[in-house]
């Protein structure tokens, strides 16, 4: 029979040690691996540093496993009633204008807490508690398409690390905990997340002219190939992905795994696990330790958007439930454009 709940002592917090009642600590979330909600807590512990550094004191959305992750998953981003006090949250504009009150994570009791409410995987935004609307990090994602896979990303992302080297941003970079990598520069909050965006699409694009058989920004799938599809859109506000040592809901528990260049040659990515993570970092340490210490700036890469539009370049689509933008491309594959309802010169 499961344990009704126990209490595991959190180190590190303001006020010193907290104790966090995890329920149901004996809960399988993995099957396949059979890892309970009490391992994922004591992951959490265990790499709550990296974590906070990486995650933490920004909005955060949480996605929820409360039947493990072959279950149905929602989202929090609000705190619900009865969070904590330790647990916290920043107001935030979303893309329709409506403002919220987001979670956001200080400590490592809240991330445990986080692990009691059955969260298996951390969305983190760009952008800080401080100032929400201007992100402290450029973010590409590399998204194998169909006939490729980790193999090929990360035979393109060395390649994408100098563009942005170019553009003066130091790159780093992380496992998807899937198939595909992440690309992060820190860069200083001076611009607003439409800006962002375009200085993410206006380096992919620079990385699609030297790579025009490999990767692409082709927004439509019928248009990809197999190719590394640079995901610009999720630089957008309230776009987000799996955070840096977030935990996947995929069958081997795999995690999202800060890396350093040198590994991405050889990295497997079902190597880093929750069960296997903590080792690497006691061994290996944090390949993300002083991410934030040198935060570049976009100018460049705005210099090249604005180059791109002299010469024809516009606008690329935004998600299907954001509003329509200035200048965005019809929400239409293009195999289903009639020609008659949308010019080629518009």
């Amino acid at each position: 029979m499961a344990s009704p709940h126990i209490m595991l002592t959190v180190p590190g917090g303001a006020s010193g040690d907290r104790e966090v009642r995890v329920s149901s600590p004996d809960r399988v979330l993995w099957a396949e691996s059979g890892i309970t909600k009490r391992e994922l807590a004591e992951y959490l512990i265990a790499v709550s540093g990296p974590f906070l550094a990486a995650n933490g004191d920004r909005p955060v959305s949480l996605e929820r496993f409360p039947d493990g992750v072959d279950g149905e998953s929602f989202f929090s981003k609000n705190p619900p009633k009865g969070a904590p006090d330790y647990v916290e949250a920043v107001t935030v504009v979303y893309n329709s204008g409506r403002r919220h009150p987001q979670l956001v994570l200080t400590e490592p009791a809240a991330i445990v807490w986080a692990a009691q409410m059955n969260t298996v995987v951390f969305h983190p935004w760009a952008s800080l508690r401080a100032d929400t609307d201007n992100p402290v990090e450029l973010r590409i994602d590399l998204d194998p398409q169909p006939g490729t896979g980790f193999r090929e990303a990360a035979a393109v992302a060395p390649a994408l690390r100098d563009v942005l080297a170019e553009a003066g941003l130091e790159a780093w970079t992380k496992t998807s905990g899937n198939r595909g990598l992440h690309v992060f520069c820190p860069i200083e909050p001076t611009h607003e997340f439409l800006d962002v965006r375009h200085a993410v699409i206006a380096a992919s694009r620079e990385l699609e002219r030297r790579m025009p058989d490999r990767v692409t920004t082709s927004w439509w799938k019928e248009e990809r190939g197999e190719r590394i599809f640079l995901d610009f859109n999720q630089a957008n506000r309230d776009r987000t992905m799996a955070g840096a040592y977030s935990p996947r809901a995929l069958p081997a528990a795999t995690v999202s795994t800060p890396i350093t260049w040198d590994e991405v040659a050889d990295a497997d990515p079902a190597a880093f696990t929750v069960r296997s993570v903590p080792e690497r970092l006691a061994t290996v340490g944090d390949a993300w330790a002083g991410f934030a210490e040198r935060p570049g700036r976009i100018d460049t890469l705005l210099e090249w958007w604005e180059r791109d539009l002299a010469n024809g370049l516009g606008e690329l689509n935004f998600p299907p439930d954001f509003p329509k933008m200035p200048g965005e491309p019809p929400r239409v594959q293009p195999s289903r454009i009639n020609p008659d309802n949308w010019p080629k010169d518009e």
